[in-house]
């Protein structure tokens, strides 16, 4: 890395391009970019926190329970799969608690573990992109989304079923 560093600016100077400034310009964007994004973040993160202290996650849980049995998802993993995606930090949270629980070579820590490494936080992406690059027709977005994810926690939840530890 310290060495694309160099290279960028060795490069820059002998196109005599003025490195420092660009720098600095890019830093100003990018302070811009990081102050439009933050209502938004701080709150999803305090969406997700109500969404766990509430109890309703464990409710959704309860109600997608009878689905989940048919792909043959543990319900202690559902809770992940939906805060997976609003907040990836608030789902990793959730995988210690279930490595903590269940043990990271259980059947239960192994889904857990490959759904959190291959599904996207669709929502935060959703509201933090969307928002702050203004688009509005965004129709055909969530669905699609979704419908992604869905595909990707049934692969997981196929590929991890085919280890043995069910």
């Amino acid at each position: 890395m310290p060495f694309v560093v160099c290279w960028i600016i060795v490069y820059g100077w002998f196109c005599g391009c003025p490195v420092f400034d660009v720098f600095v310009r890019g830093a100003k964007r990018g302070m811009k970019t990081t102050a439009g994004i933050l209502p938004t973040l701080i709150g999803l993160m305090t969406a997700v926190q109500l969404l766990r202290d509430s109890g309703i996650l464990d409710l959704l849980a309860g109600l997608l329970s009878p689905f989940a049995s048919i792909l043959k998802i543990p319900v202690q993993v559902l809770p992940l799969i939906l805060v997976k995606l609003f907040s990836a930090s608030a789902a990793t949270g959730i995988l210690l608690d279930l490595f903590k629980n269940e043990g990271p070579d259980s059947y239960v820590g192994m889904l857990a573990a490959v759904i959190c490494s291959s599904a996207e936080t669709v929502l935060f992406i959703m509201s933090v992109y969307l928002t702050h690059v203004s688009i509005r027709k965004s129709r055909w977005i969530l669905p699609g989304a979704l419908l992604c994810t869905f595909a990707g926690i049934v692969a997981a939840a196929a590929v991890t079923g085919m280890m043995g530890l069910v």
